[in-house]
């Protein structure tokens, strides 16, 4: 067969070959090339479609499973020497030398059960972090390193250095890595108080990690208090029991265990059951109604204009009838008790709280007489105050008869007050019954869990919560001012305590279409948020429905653990919201196995893939 040569100026395929290994040769010899020892790869020649940032590794076939997704490398760059930190966010791929990978040869081969493998290399997409610096600093890149460049993979040490994920609060395992730890660190102030979001759908395993951040913050001394909507961590004192929970503590060489004997408190409101009732520290509480800002009952109770005209009316009437009896501020005090009530109530927010001394029955006799009134009904009180000739003489010379009008509005105002009675959590005292102290919820290395498993409705959920929120930074908030007075004068005094607070569900209580409803509520938690930051107090929001939170609750956020969320379009409003997180995660969350969680706080240079670890302490429902 007579060989047909090839066109005039066209090379044939042996000229192309011979001229590469001359070409090879010569490189070779002026030393150009860097010395592949303990390289993994070069970088590779960019394309049209390249993008900034982003640097296509290649890896021989040897190689190639040496930089699985999230793994660090250092690339020196040829020629210039500048040195780069990069990240891998894709691969590695395996692709053949010399064929495509899609080619009929490679089909046929596979379809038709032949055992035919060429030889191929592996490719990844490195995302550039900075360029190092002779310090050990990154900046950012002004350059891309240049082709062939020598490519080395970081050992664990040198990746923790970078990435910054050294924690005392441990959370997981990076994936990608061997065996490299992510923590978080209790100590900093720039991190905790900031605010957690913990986001994913049902099963991806959220409950397991809210048990371990519990679990190890108990351990570095926080002060935890947990919001438990459905009474799961009830039972954290026992060690786990699940065996897919125990196997899995044991690849990783922990054990399972209960939270310290005496360091977990359980909570559960008055004439309500708790999911754990054989707790060895379980405490029935009950509510001050004192402390539930007027506003926010109105709110919670979602009275429309004329019944919250009516109800703050009422509630004038009843803080007019505790000063005329000498409830408050104090009759028989002395001078001095008199003049610190007198210059609290000048200091009173009643957007934040209600007024000392009021009581639900007090009210609720307030507006019964207004609704006698214009019903022309018998009024038969039966609060105290309201039973002696100056509580009543009080009540019917500060009420305008003409102006109480309708007595629907009245009537709907005490009814919705009669519901909140008969549920009996307000101001509740006996032996086996506590008002609810919430500066003894912030003493450090103690887990106060507060069980709401048993409410019953949602409104009472929330009225706990909004009562525990505002309590919680104000014990926190006086808290620091005796310490910084203390401090002041020159004396050797403890720190206050570094306070956690967990809000299970988060979606029941602060969800948009609630906020539009209940904007006080919403200021008093975005108050309490912005306060806390400089007061040691974090706020840990926890939901399974991410979709149902206002945005503006994101704004209040800086840390993220981000679990499975299979929702394209609600993974795309996340995306639109959090910053920092590269598409290469965002298109692994809704894939993500149960336990492994994208990690964002703002210690770590980057957001990482967690393998998160199992809790060690018993869940009621494991999720």
């Amino acid at each position: 067969m007579t060989m047909v040569p090839p066109p005039e100026g066209v090379r044939s395929s042996a000229d192309v070959q011979s001229r590469l290994e001359r070409d090879f040769q010569e490189t070779r010899a002026r030393g150009a090339l860097p010395a592949p020892d303990g390289s993994i790869g070069a970088t590779m020649f960019d394309q049209p479609g390249s993008e900034d940032n982003s640097i296509t590794v290649l890896l021989g076939r040897d190689k190639l499973q040496m930089a699985p997704a999230q793994s660090l490398v250092r690339i020196i760059s040829r020629g210039d020497q500048r040195r780069y930190l990069g990240v891998v966010t894709a691969g590695p791929f395996a692709e053949p030398d010399s064929l495509r990978a899609d080619s009929n040869i490679l089909v046929t081969v596979a379809t038709r059960g032949g055992d035919y493998l060429p030889s191929f290399h592996g490719r990844v997409q490195v995302t550039l972090m900075g360029e190092e610096l002779a310090d050990g600093t990154l900046s950012p890149p002004r350059l891309r390193p240049l082709p062939h460049s020598p490519v080395y993979r970081l050992d664990e040490k040198e990746s923790m250095a970078v990435l910054k994920s050294a924690g005392d609060l441990r959370l997981g395992l990076a994936v990608g890595h061997e065996q490299l730890p992510v923590g978080i660190p209790s100590q900093m102030k720039s991190v905790l108080p900031r605010h957690t979001a913990i986001l994913g759908t049902t099963g991806s395993g959220k409950s397991t990690t809210v048990a371990e951040l519990i679990c190890q913050a108990q351990a570095a001394g926080m002060a935890v208090v947990l919001l438990d909507v459905e009474g799961e961590y009830t039972h954290l004192h026992q060690p786990t029991t699940d065996a897919r929970m125990r196997a899995s503590l044991s690849e990783r060489g922990l054990e399972p265990r209960g939270l310290p004997a005496g360091s977990m408190t359980l909570y559960h409101l008055v004439n309500r059951e708790t999911a754990n009732p054989d707790h060895p520290a379980r405490q029935q509480f009950s509510l001050q109604f004192a402390h539930l800002s007027p506003y926010t009952i109105i709110e919670m109770l979602e009275l429309n204009d004329p019944q919250s005209e009516r109800f703050l009316y009422a509630y004038d009437l009843a803080k007019g009838v505790l000063r005329d009896t000498g409830t408050f501020p104090r009759g028989t005090a002395s001078k001095e008790e008199r003049d610190s009530d007198e210059q609290f109530l000048l200091q009173l927010d009643e957007f934040e709280r209600g007024y000392p001394r009021m009581t639900l029955p007090l009210l609720l006799d307030v507006v019964t007489y207004c609704y006698s009134v214009v019903s022309k009904s018998e009024f038969r009180p039966f609060c105290k105050e309201l039973k002696t000739p100056e509580g009543i003489d009080s009540l019917t010379k500060h009420v305008d008869k003409k102006s109480l009008q309708s007595a629907s509005s009245w009537g709907k105002v005490r009814s919705v007050l009669w519901r909140l009675q008969r549920l009996k959590i307000f101001d509740q005292r006996s032996n086996e019954v506590q008002l609810l102290r919430h500066a003894s919820l912030l003493k450090p290395g103690h887990l106060s869990v507060i069980d709401l498993s048993d409410s019953g409705m949602t409104e009472l959920t929330n009225i706990v919560i909004a009562d525990l929120l505002r309590g919680i930074q104000e014990a926190q908030e006086n808290t620091y001012t005796e310490y910084e007075q203390q401090r002041g004068g020159g004396n050797e005094v403890a720190p206050p305590p570094r306070v956690l607070l967990i809000i299970e569900e988060a979606h029941e209580f602060l969800s948009a279409e609630r906020i539009e409803k209940t904007p006080i509520l919403y200021q008093q938690v975005a108050r309490i948020a912005k306060r806390g930051r400089k007061r040691w107090l974090g706020l840990v929001f926890v939901t399974q429905l991410p979709q149902h939170l206002p945005r503006q609750i994101f704004g209040l956020v800086n840390s993220y653990i981000l679990h499975k969320i299979s929702d394209p379009q609600v993974a795309s409003t996340l995306q639109k919201t959090i910053s920092g997180i590269d598409a290469g995660l965002w298109n692994r969350l809704p894939g993500l196995a149960p336990g492994q969680a994208i990690v964002s706080f703002p210690h770590m240079t980057r957001p990482m893939l967690v393998s998160i670890d199992p809790a060690p302490g018993q869940l009621r429902l494991i999720d």
